[in-house]
């Protein structure tokens, strides 16, 4: 049996004894259990570094694994930045939502209505909501290469024909997600970056999150590593910061997800955004789509987790289920998301009804079935 393999199944029975161990894990067994999920992970996978931090019950820990460079082998901390990828959808949902909630930005509104530029076509038919949860009719998940900058943005949806009628199929896309933040950005009348970095992430208490890292904290910013090994970090593209970037921390990315568990806590316009991101729109298999975040029954089973964030449910449409009402969070609900770059991997997990919560923050990309096995593993560990 291959080394990598043994250490896996090895990993796994030492998994299985901690959970049928009792019913109070403590927090050494909590360790083993991040360990023996780990590990094995980084070895399969070339990760240099990994963090993971978790929260139950409003304390927070975090589990540090590698370095944040190979050169400088400066270790990862629960501090270290790294690239969230599409977890950055989150967000500017909210962002969106916050929009809604000081009555600058309606959901049912067409798309055109807050940018001029997209009158008189096919965006008069199609509603920011549309946009906002993949269903505007077949938008990629990329730009074409032609067109993944700021200047021809807008001429790509000018020119862009939809495949399906508005609200039919999902298809998951950055240039979907990105336009429903520059839209919201638009209602609100401030370019996207200066209301994330100065109004959202003030607001949400994160002094540690980042569209564009300034240089005081570039020592703590980690570097990427594509998958033949090499150095990357994201570069400039349409829509970049509304779709995929945001870097920040585990420890500011714990908060975050503190306050989306807990938005009670928060002043009016933020509670109300996070109701909005929360909100189940419709349902496609076993997966309910909010804004930014996708949600599902809890308990699940990894089976069913992998499968809702495997590559088909980003690459292929799916015909939607409208949930009319919208659907407001139930407390049995596991709400997620991933998120990718070139160089970097995420993954974000909370159970609210639970108090339960996990991220998984890495300086590769690696498969989202692994982050989603360390995370289901992790919460099955705290909820046993």
């Amino acid at each position: 049996m291959p080394h990598s393999l043994l250490s896996g199944v090895r990993s796994a029975c030492a998994l299985a004894a901690f959970l049928a161990a009792g019913n109070c894990l403590a927090a050494t067994d909590l360790q083993a259990v991040v360990d023996a999920s780990v590990k094995p992970l980084m070895q399969q996978q070339a990760i240099a570094g990994l963090v993971v931090g978790v929260v139950q019950d409003g304390k927070a820990r975090y589990f540090n694994y590698g370095v944040a460079a190979t050169d400088t082998r400066q270790p990862v901390s629960e501090h270290t930045l790294f690239e969230i990828g599409s977890v950055s959808k989150t967000f500017t949902a909210t962002l969106a939502g916050y929009a809604v909630a000081s009555g600058q930005l309606k959901l049912s509104a067409p798309a055109s209505h807050y940018l001029p530029a997209l009158r008189g076509g096919k965006f008069d038919h199609i509603s920011v909501l549309n946009l906002g949860t993949y269903t505007a009719g077949g938008l990629p998940l990329q730009f074409p290469a032609a067109f993944d900058n700021t200047p021809r943005m807008i001429s790509y949806f000018q020119q862009w024909k939809p495949d399906f009628a508005p609200g039919t199929q999902r298809l998951y896309s950055n240039p979907s997600l990105g336009l429903f933040g520059y839209l919201a950005a638009q209602s609100l009348k401030q370019p996207f970056d200066q209301l994330m970095e100065h109004t959202l992430l003030p607001k949400l208490g994160l002094k540690h999150t980042y569209l564009n890292v300034p240089k005081s904290q570039m020592n703590l910013y980690a570097q990427g590593y594509g998958k033949d090994g090499k150095p990357v970090r994201v570069g400039p593209g349409a829509l970049d910061s509304e779709a995929y970037g945001i870097k920040t921390s585990a420890a500011d990315l714990l908060h975050y997800v503190e306050v989306n568990m807990h938005p009670a806590r928060q002043a009016k316009p933020i509670r109300q955004a996070i109701a909005l991101t929360h909100t189940g729109y419709y349902s496609v298999d076993g997966m309910t789509q909010g804004l930014g975040w996708e949600m599902y029954p809890y308990p699940i089973e990894l089976d069913a987790l992998i499968e809702g964030n495997a590559t088909p449910m980003a690459m292929a449409p799916h015909k939607v289920n409208w949930r009319t009402p919208p659907q407001a969070l139930r407390a049995d609900t596991l709400v997620n998301k991933t998120g990718s770059t070139n160089g970097f991997g995420a993954y974000v997990a909370y159970v609210p009804g639970k108090g339960l919560g996990v991220v998984i923050l890495a300086n590769k990309n690696y498969p989202n079935a692994e982050r989603v096995k360390v995370a289901h593993a992790i919460l099955s560990a705290m909820d046993h």
